[in-house]
């Protein structure tokens, strides 16, 4: 049996959002965040298929005048952020599958129900249940057997406690058979609900290096535990590149967890999220050096900061 995890860079046959109506998160910046959204589901249509899951679709016919590049299903969800419950796409021996893994919301922190429910809601082709908890933004791939993940995440008590640690390790290495897991034991961001999720601190930008956070400011709550995880990831086998957190965002006088590591590939483009930060150009001149072959997009996610989350978070590739 071969089984393959693709790069996100890979070529995609559509990205998945769910549309923001009546999530109780979201109403006390309910109108800011459609607009997120339809700047962000308008940045990936330029490119390719938009899939935007929504629990009553004549809401969006007030935000969109064609619907080019744009398909629409109507479910009931419970968050937005479909990243972490949508069905993770791999393949075996060539053909495209999807695992659907338990969702428990980070945790039990919030509901889950609906979208533990969603997958098989949505499609059941190919769809393949596992009796395992895991979110998509806990584990990055580079396509070629290389799985970066988070200790803080997937050893946590609140997801498989039945599990060992070893016993976790091999389920994720034999679901995905990878060549190579990377358990990070350090990294994490003030404000983060999931635990240390991989996709805010480490991800990849092609077969052979991993963009990272990076705090320099000695005097920031961060500085100690990333400086660690960066240590960690000079012991690995890949090029490394630095991407500067934000400056602090703050919503409601708690700090959130903003990063630029939460962009997202699209056939022949990135998307970028951006904080109105002194930071912004910088971010896009790294990727700009470092991403020769796409267009460099961006998207303002300083209202989907709000909720802990930002552009990856709040998608998920589907594969051709």
């Amino acid at each position: 049996m071969n089984i393959r995890l693709p790069a996100e860079w890979e070529k995609q046959k559509s990205i998945m959002v769910v549309f923001p109506t009546t999530h109780k998160d979201w109403q006390h910046s309910l109108k800011e965040i459609q607009k997120t959204y339809v700047a962000f589901i308008n940045t990936i249509r330029e490119f390719q298929k938009c899939i935007v899951i929504c629990d009553d679709k004549t809401v969006l016919n007030q935000f969109f005048n064609s619907f080019t590049n744009i398909e629409i299903y109507e479910i009931k969800t419970d968050d937005t952020w479909i990243r972490d419950f949508g069905a993770i796409d791999f393949f075996e021996n060539g053909q495209l599958k999807s695992y659907n893994f338990i969702f428990n919301a980070w945790g039990d922190k919030f509901s889950s129900n609906l979208d533990n429910s969603f997958n098989k809601s949505f499609d059941n082709t190919n769809l393949i249940d596992i009796d395992f908890i895991l979110e998509g933004g806990s584990i990055e791939s580079n396509g070629n057997g290389s799985l970066l993940t988070t200790s803080k995440c997937i050893f946590n008590q609140n997801r498989n406690r039945t599990n060992s640690q070893e016993e976790i390790t091999d389920k994720i290495k034999k679901l995905f058979d990878l060549k190579e897991l990377i358990i990070l034991k350090n990294g994490a961001l003030e404000g983060d609900d999931t635990d240390s999720h991989i996709d805010t601190l480490a991800r990849f930008i092609n077969k052979e290096t991993i963009v990272y956070a990076k705090c320099y400011d000695k005097n920031d709550t961060h500085f100690a535990e990333l400086n660690k995880m960066e240590k960690e990831l000079e012991k690995t086998k890949f090029k490394l590149v630095p991407l500067p957190l934000p400056n602090p965002k703050l919503f409601n006088k708690k700090r959130l967890p903003a990063t630029y590591l939460n962009f997202i590939f699209i056939n022949d483009a990135i998307i970028v999220p951006t904080y109105n930060d002194t930071n912004d150009d910088l971010v896009i001149k790294i990727f700009e050096q470092h991403i020769k072959n796409r267009v460099i997009k961006t998207v303002d996610a300083s209202i989907l900061i709000r909720e802990h989350g930002s552009l990856h978070c709040s998608s998920i590739n589907k594969f051709a």
